[in-house]
């Protein structure tokens, strides 16, 4: 999807420096639940795949049947830069990102109008459903990063760190996505990796991320359901993305288009752990699988994008997911 060009970007509270707070799929450094890594995505998946060879509730008595904490068990705007921080290597001078014209030419200013849109939507919704959205800071970083969950590195591309409640990105991915793993390298695919993780931070919210560790892997296992669900609640905002306004009242993006779409799904398809496994290891291991398949992906996007309900992304409420 395609900014719209006068959206105005807000760098008041971007992060410049060297400091930074979360990880990756690395080595775990943090103690969350079982003290392992949680909440990575596309890069998540690429880094595990290279290290191994390869009851639903209602949020706070509201209508939606994604699961939270009380009902698993477990206890565990603008454009604004200002939610992004830069880490590690110096990323690049996000002072260049001023409108949603510099968001259609530059990867990092993508990632910081994406950002702005995804936050603002989740902000809207979750109120509904009486849980308050609190924002998660997104790090641009080049190279390498330390963080609350190991250390990240541009192997590791975009991740989800529970441990801070932050979104990691090497910008630099976007273009391994497309030349090493397939995708198309339209915008809406760069845009569905940043959802997707801000998927990982409404699961976070809810209190349910820990369900991935209890049942680590396999085409049904907590894992695999928790990543579909990141997917579907990525097609939520999708489906949404138009209605998302700056302080000004302008839209931070233009209409969908089929182009757009297919362009998402190219990315979802991408990182399938049966097509990423059979490219690495040129065999498919289900029993393995941590993300789900190149279809599941898909189909659990679509899901979210054509219902626009996030009623229909509790994969824990399914006899299957595959």
């Amino acid at each position: 999807m395609s900014f719209n060009e006068n959206v105005q970007l807000d760098t008041s509270q971007v992060e410049s420096g060297g400091r930074s707070s979360g990880g990756g799929f690395g080595r775990s450094g943090g103690s969350f639940p079982g003290g392992i890594q949680v909440g990575g995505g596309i890069g998540g998946l690429i880094l595990l795949i290279l290290m191994m060879i390869f009851g639903g509730g209602a949020i706070g008595g509201g209508n939606t049947q994604i699961p939270d904490s009380s009902t698993t068990g477990n206890q565990s705007s603008p454009l604004d830069p200002g939610q992004v921080s830069a880490g590690g290597q110096q990323s690049g001078d996000f002072s260049v990102c001023k409108t949603g014209a510099d968001a259609n030419k530059n990867d990092q200013c993508l990632v910081i109008a994406t950002v702005n849109s995804v936050q603002a939507f989740w902000g809207q919704l979750l109120p509904q459903y009486g849980k308050q959205y609190p924002k998660a800071p997104t790090v641009i970083y080049s190279g390498a990063t330390q963080s609350q969950c190991g250390t990240a590195s541009n192997e590791v591309g975009p991740f989800y760190c529970p441990l801070d409640s932050r979104v990691y990105i090497d910008a630099s991915f976007f273009a391994e996505l497309s030349s090493r793993f397939g995708a198309d390298g339209g915008q809406l695919a760069k845009e569905y990796v940043i959802a997707h993780e801000y998927g990982h931070h409404i699961q976070n919210v809810l209190g349910i991320l820990g369900k991935a560790q209890q049942d680590p892997q396999g085409p049904q296992s907590g894992s695999v359901r928790m990543e579909l669900m990141a997917d579907c609640l990525a097609g939520t905002w999708v489906k949404h993305a138009t209605e998302t306004k700056d302080a000004n009242g302008t839209a931070f993006l233009k209409p969908i288009t089929q182009k757009d779409i297919d362009s998402a799904l190219s990315a979802a398809s991408a990182v399938g752990d049966d097509r990423i496994q059979k490219t690495m290891q040129g065999r498919v291991t289900p029993e393995s699988w941590t993300h789900g398949s190149s279809a599941a992906r898909q189909r659990w996007f679509m899901a979210g994008y054509t219902s626009g309900d996030i009623n229909q992304c509790n994969t824990f409420g399914v006899a299957k997911v595959e």
